[in-house]
């Protein structure tokens, strides 16, 4: 098994597989808007795609926000989940924020699904409040400490 992930630099053709793996887990699989996936940080945004067996199977992306640096959009295709894809995606965007000397000091924090709240705990994320209803769809606000 191959596992890849790469940040996606001025391509607009491997930026269109993360909108397609977005799309498919999302909106055809969660149920969220098609008007609420895709929104006005794409271009701001610091995005991956992840390549199983070099298939296109996961993304993510990182942005700076007036709280900090928030990492969202992770998507694994359900056929490649148990994989390791979403820690090889969490691991390279935690590296990238990292490496990125604007990021020091600030928050990192992401809006995880209840049912993957496990997951981000996994990787030093911590569950902040209670759980809300982002796109009909129940969160948590989860902050990492570095």
């Amino acid at each position: 098994m191959s596992l890849l992930v790469q940040k996606i630099i001025e391509d607009k053709s491997t930026l269109e597989e993360a909108f397609k793996i977005r799309f498919k887990v999302f909106v055809e699989g969660q149920n969220v808007p098609a008007e609420e996936e895709l929104d006005q940080f794409e271009n701001e945004a610091t995005h991956f795609l992840a390549y199983l067996n070099g298939k296109p199977v996961g993304t993510a992306r990182w942005r700076f926000t007036p709280k900090g640096i928030k990492l969202e959009r992770f998507a694994v295709l359900n056929e490649c989940q148990g994989e390791g894809v979403g820690a090889a995606l969490i691991n390279e965007v935690l590296e990238d924020v990292r490496q990125n000397p604007v990021s020091k000091g600030k928050m990192r924090y992401l809006h995880g699904q209840v049912e993957v709240e496990e997951f981000y705990k996994k990787f030093g994320f911590t569950s902040i409040g209670e759980p809300f209803d982002e796109c009909g769809i129940m969160h948590y606000l989860m902050t990492l400490e570095e």
